[in-house]
């Protein structure tokens, strides 16, 4: 189902609980708000659709990958920058790394670990900060 994007800050202030199996429905909601907005929004934490799961979904052009209790393990290359959100009006700066390796489940509960550079570490960092009830 495609979800109306939470923009109330003290919503999205609120730290994110940990997703279990029982969350598919909020995996598959986040499938369809991003298919909806592919045309202004690459990625999207669970807590923009007003659900504080930790789960993420983001856009490599072709395919929309979903991580489930990520956690950012190694990180390097700092650099600042600027970055906006659908959920929010205007830029932020912020600090982000060029690379980074992360844990997660995939949207099957299976383990995996990915290794991200880029754009991508980025987009990555931006949703896990979501989680996490930091705005950017």
């Amino acid at each position: 189902m495609i979800r109306d994007i939470c923009r109330d800050t003290r919503l999205l202030k609120k730290r994110s609980v940990p997703a279990t199996p029982d969350d598919t429905d909020v995996i598959q909601d986040l499938r369809d708000t991003l298919r909806a907005n592919h045309d202004r929004c690459v990625g999207m934490a669970a807590n923009m659709i007003g659900i504080h799961k930790r789960i993420i979904i983001f856009s490599t052009g072709m395919l929309d990958v979903v991580m489930v209790n990520p956690k950012i393990t190694e990180k390097s290359g700092a650099f600042q920058t600027s970055e906006g959100c659908l959920s929010l009006t205007g830029e932020r700066k912020c600090r982000r790394y060029e690379k980074i390796t992360v844990e997660y489940l995939d949207s099957r509960f299976e383990p995996k670990t990915g290794h991200f550079s880029g754009f991508t570490a980025q987009i990555i960092q931006h949703e896990c900060d979501h989680l996490d009830g930091v705005i950017i």
